[in-house]
């Protein structure tokens, strides 16, 4: 049994409903599988191919697929690839190397290579967005811009929401369920089904222990590249805040956009991010 998930049974109605969303995936698409050095990775390529490249990045705890809303659009204009990351619940190698090393820039390289992509924008969001942070860090000529939100590794860390997970926990699948919406910040959301899905992830996926490592004001001031960093000020798991103050302070040049009433999950940022990539 993969060591990301508590069960066999889990890990498989996990990937059962994961291929159910692809065969509903809203554009025609290739699926590749990409060798790399920490196992296999898989990608979803949608948009012409002769269209510049753009990589998008998913948070964790999720796969490719948050990116259905967002890649119809995206897609006439660029050649858009949704990479699952490793170590997390989608098609890609259960690979977890440790977060304070170079081990994901080295595993970009990989991906990058095989996807002959010699340099892109990437989109990324909670984890995602922290490992493009980490990649432009390390190859700043590999990436020529950066549309993030709720990135990690720039605010502090919160940790009030993982008592109140726990003890929602108490009351069962309805606790998990309001643990759910609150940990990701989608009170409002109306699609029952992708809560469904997030509360089978709860229940069924671990996510990773260790805390995500905080970017140096050095590192972040390196970035020269064009940036757009979007949060929410109701954010359960990073101080939005701080995280805005930071960029602004370190990454002058940035569009830092502070979204009133908005949690963890940001929605409906498809033609910023599109008039942001195309400027």
């Amino acid at each position: 049994m993969s060591t990301i998930y508590k069960s066999e049974a889990g890990a498989s109605e996990i990937q059962r409903r994961y291929r159910e969303a692809l065969r509903a995936w809203p554009v025609p698409a290739e699926h590749i599988h990409v060798p790399t050095r920490q196992g296999e990775t898989f990608v979803i390529a949608s948009g012409p191919e002769q269209a510049p490249p753009v990589l998008l990045l998913h948070g964790s705890g999720a796969n490719a697929t948050m990116w259905r809303n967002d890649v119809t659009t995206w897609s006439r204009h660029f050649r858009v690839y949704a990479v699952d990351l490793i170590g997390e619940p989608g098609l890609s190698a259960p690979s977890r190397p440790p977060l304070d090393s170079d081990a994901y820039a080295l595993w970009l390289d990989d991906v990058l290579e095989a996807l002959a992509i010699t340099s892109a924008p990437i989109v990324g969001i909670s984890l995602g967005g922290w490992m493009a942070l980490d990649y432009a860090t390390r190859r700043p000529d590999r990436v020529t811009r950066l549309a993030l939100m709720c990135p990690g590794g720039v605010g502090r860390t919160k940790s009030a929401w993982l008592f109140k997970a726990v003890l929602l926990r108490l009351f069962g699948r309805r606790g998990i369920r309001r643990s759910a919406r609150s940990v990701a910040g989608l009170e409002k959301l109306q699609d029952q089904s992708v809560l469904d899905d997030l509360v089978l992830t709860f229940t069924q996926f671990k996510p990773r222990p260790a805390q995500l490592p905080r970017f140096s004001g050095d590192a972040l001031r390196r970035l020269t590249l064009p940036m757009q960093v979007t949060v929410g000020d109701r954010d359960a798991l990073f101080d939005s805040a701080d995280t805005a103050q930071r960029i602004r302070q370190c990454v002058p040049h940035a569009t830092v956009r502070l979204l009133p009433g908005v949690g963890h999950s940001i929605f409906d940022q498809t033609d910023s991010i599109l008039a942001f990539l195309r400027a």
